[in-house]
């Protein structure tokens, strides 16, 4: 099994949290199960994402696809997520 992790400054968590939800099916389908959603203690629009992946291609293809891109903006995400896939 493999491991996605992502890193991610948000605008407003408050706002990002329901389009995250939202966005549940499509991780799912891709794959990818949450094994933990952190906030940063000193920052709390600091998120970090730890997601088990059954399929690295699969994983890799949704977090380099369209409609990931097009929830972030939607959510406010205000840089780039760092995205690193781990075993």
């Amino acid at each position: 099994m493999v491991h996605m992790l992502v890193r991610s400054k948000v605008a407003d968590f408050a706002k990002w949290k329901p389009v995250y939800d939202e966005h549940a099916s499509a991780r799912e389908t891709a794959g990818l199960k949450e094994v933990h959603l952190l906030r940063n203690i000193d920052d709390p629009n600091e998120i970090i994402l730890l997601f088990s992946a059954e399929d690295l291609d699969k994983a890799k293809a949704f977090a380099a696809s369209d409609d990931l891109r097009q929830a972030l903006q939607r959510a406010g995400v205000s840089d780039k997520p760092d995205v690193y896939f781990l075993e």
